[in-house]
């Protein structure tokens, strides 16, 4: 009877196991990538069927999530049967960033459920597509077949709810979540009573559109994350008010899964003023260093010029003039806030001194130089009509409104150079809600004219040149060179737009009527020194656009993938970004990458150097800068083994940063 009842048992529970079938691919590999292996398992349920796909992988390996980023491919399964409806579920994944790309996905070892439906017949076979990448990156094909006539696997139910617990849940981590975009930057508010340790936000990107890694910040229960948003090429962003987007926000081991709409109002947080506030010293601090830039010497010059002349006069005309030329200065910033508003308006790039690309402007700028070089000349006087000059209560031949023009001058100038500070503070005013752009650039003007506004506080200071002399006429023909000097240098920024055809004629015919005009004038010593001080220039000019064949770097153009390229040679990379009408970057070049010890470490066998032109407008320049939160240039990144993400350097370089960061860049 004992047999007889055991017997009993096992076939009844032989009858119970049978209601659950589950299938088991064993472990599968590819000869061709032995940095992988895969598993599916099956169980079924009646109307559908349950997979677990487990993927192992080697250390340094890694795979992807349903949505990439911005390289690899998702797992995919292409099944036999066409009318299969397969559902995938996607445990939270992790970002790795390299040189500048954000990729989504999942190391060592991983386990997705997958449901499926309308399976008919006793197989389930397919061919598992996975892309696993480490230095190189590899597309893997796993064919397989499922024997759902298999009996059960007891562990098959655990391990699927243990996997299933892995997937994000709709609700549970955040108490509000909003979503907004606006100029190129989707935001993220999520607020959560508990509080944030160590968030993590993952996107299924909208169509057409790419996303940069997000930028997270958190103040009490409250996380804000901004994103750069371009299109699938890397260039101009679409527009993203109105769409959905899916994320998957994570903290402290719980995840969420979220759908939200996005809107186009900024999202506001308690660390905004915090932020404002600090920039906002940026600014002022940069605006200040830029009187120490090489850009506004010109425009000193004739401030200075403008001082000697009209010594005697008294402290309230010499507030008046320092105090026009700073409203002048303020003018100009204000003017380079609504040009900078409108082409954000109109979707154009955005960059410090971008107006210096175009031809014309170039061209307006050397007429202008070329007629206050006239006036240091002592050729053309700027004269407004007496009961002008009676409103403006002046005195000699320049009125406020020239103190002004001297102001907004200096600022025009100033573009073309870039100073610590004043990146980081114009690239968050580019990127800022446009009341604090305006409010940002009103600060750099501030800045820039503090040692203006001084003078005016002080006049007294300006008393402390020498008493007027035969010194001041030599001074004034001293200053005049230099202006005439920064006039052909523009003449040169015009080769890249119109040849140099076009620019040689251009400075002869310059030259020629400077020349003439000082003769008619009977100012022969003058026009001598003139000519002689060009002749010079010119034929140093030609020397430096010739260098030596033993001296030349190798410079490769800029693109990510070079970038990538290199650092899977396990090589390091110097990165310049420049242009012919950069004065810091000019300067950079001479005191620092021409030195001899600098040289010698850039023509390393194992650095690759990377140089990105920005002198004409580029799209992909200027979107590889603002991946990087940058605006101004120059622009210097060391990348190495030991630097994959880059090491952004400060745009004054100094040899011993480059020698040192290019030293730490090194495995």
């Amino acid at each position: 009877m004992m047999k007889i009842f055991i017997r009993s048992l096992i076939l009844l529970l032989m009858c119970c196991a049978s209601l659950v079938q589950a299938a088991d691919t064993g472990w599968l590999r590819n000869a061709q990538n032995s940095h992988a292996e895969v598993r599916l398992r099956s169980a079924d349920l009646g109307d559908k069927q349950q997979i677990l796909l487990d993927i192992r992988l080697q250390p340094g390996w890694k795979t992807y999530w349903r949505t990439p980023g911005e390289g690899g491919v998702a797992p995919e399964i292409r099944w036999q049967m066409p009318d299969v409806n397969a559902q995938w579920h996607w445990p939270t994944p992790s970002r790795f960033d390299v040189s500048g790309l954000t990729t989504q996905g999942y190391k060592g070892d991983i386990t997705l459920p997958i449901e499926v439906s309308n399976v008919s017949g006793e197989q389930l076979a397919g061919t598992l597509t996975l892309s696993t990448c480490s230095d190189v990156c590899i597309l893997t094909d796993f064919p397989f077949s499922l024997d759902l006539t298999q009996l059960a696997d007891g562990d098959f139910a655990r391990d699927y709810a243990q996997a299933m617990g892995q997937i994000p849940a709709e609700s549970g981590l955040t108490d509000q979540l909003d979503a907004s975009y606006m100029n190129g930057e989707l935001q993220i508010r999520a607020q959560r009573h508990e509080g944030w340790t160590q968030p993590a936000l993952f996107f299924d990107y909208p169509q057409g559109s790419m996303l940069a890694a997000p930028k997270i910040s958190v103040q009490g229960d409250t996380l804000i994350a901004r994103v750069a948003v371009t299109d699938e090429w890397g260039e101009t962003a679409p527009d993203l008010r109105g769409k959905t987007l899916s994320l998957v926000l994570a903290d402290g081991g719980i995840a969420q899964q979220s759908a939200l709409t996005i809107g186009s109002q900024p999202l506001a947080t308690e660390t905004g003023l915090q932020t404002l506030l600090s920039v906002l010293l940026l600014a002022l601090l940069g605006g200040l260093i830029l009187n120490l830039m090489p850009c506004v010497l010109p425009v000193l010059a004739i401030k200075l010029s403008s001082l000697v002349q009209q010594q005697g006069q008294t402290r309230r005309q010499t507030r008046q003039q320092f105090l026009a030329s700073s409203a002048g200065i303020l003018f100009s910033f204000l003017l380079l806030a609504a040009l900078m508003t409108g082409l954000r308006l109109s979707g154009q790039a955005l960059g410090w001194g971008i107006q210096f690309q175009s031809s014309g402007f170039l061209l307006a700028m050397v007429l202008v130089m070329f007629l206050f070089t006239a006036s240091l000349f002592d050729l053309l006087h700027f004269r407004l009509p007496s009961n002008l000059n009676t409103r403006l209560a002046t005195q000699g031949d320049e009125g406020l409104l020239g103190h002004f023009g001297q102001g907004a001058f200096a600022t025009l100038l100033a573009t073309p150079c870039s100073a610590p500070f004043l990146g980081t503070a114009v690239a968050y005013a580019l990127t800022a809600p446009l009341p604090q752009l305006w409010l940002l650039f009103a600060a750099l003007g501030v800045g820039m004219s503090l040692p203006w506004l001084l003078v005016a506080a002080l006049p007294g200071l300006a008393r402390c040149l020498p008493r007027p002399g035969r010194w001041m006429v030599h001074l004034r023909t001293l200053l005049g060179l230099f202006m005439l000097l920064a006039t052909f240098w523009l003449v040169t920024l015009l080769i890249p737009h119109w040849g140099e055809t076009f620019a040689l004629v251009l400075g002869g015919v310059l030259l020629f009527a400077l020349c003439a005009w000082l003769v008619r004038r009977r100012a022969l010593q003058q026009a001598g020194v003139v000519f002689i001080t060009l002749t010079l220039a010119g034929a140093i000019f030609l020397m430096t656009r010739i260098a030596p064949e033993e001296e030349t770097l190798y410079w490769q153009p800029l693109t990510e993938a070079a970038i990538n390229q290199a650092l899977e040679q396990d090589k390091r990379v110097f990165v310049d970004v420049t242009a012919d009408w950069c004065i810091t970057c000019k300067v950079n070049k001479s005191r620092v990458l021409n030195q001899p010890d600098v040289r010698a470490a850039l023509k390393a066998d194992d650095v690759v150097l990377l140089r990105g032109d920005w002198t004409q407008p580029d799209p992909a320049i200027g979107e590889f800068l603002r991946r990087r939160d940058r605006v101004a240039i120059p622009f210097n990144q060391i990348y190495g083994p030991a630097l994959p993400n880059g090491q952004i350097l400060s745009p004054l370089l100094s040899r011993e940063a480059v020698i040192s960061t290019l030293s730490e860049a090194k495995k």
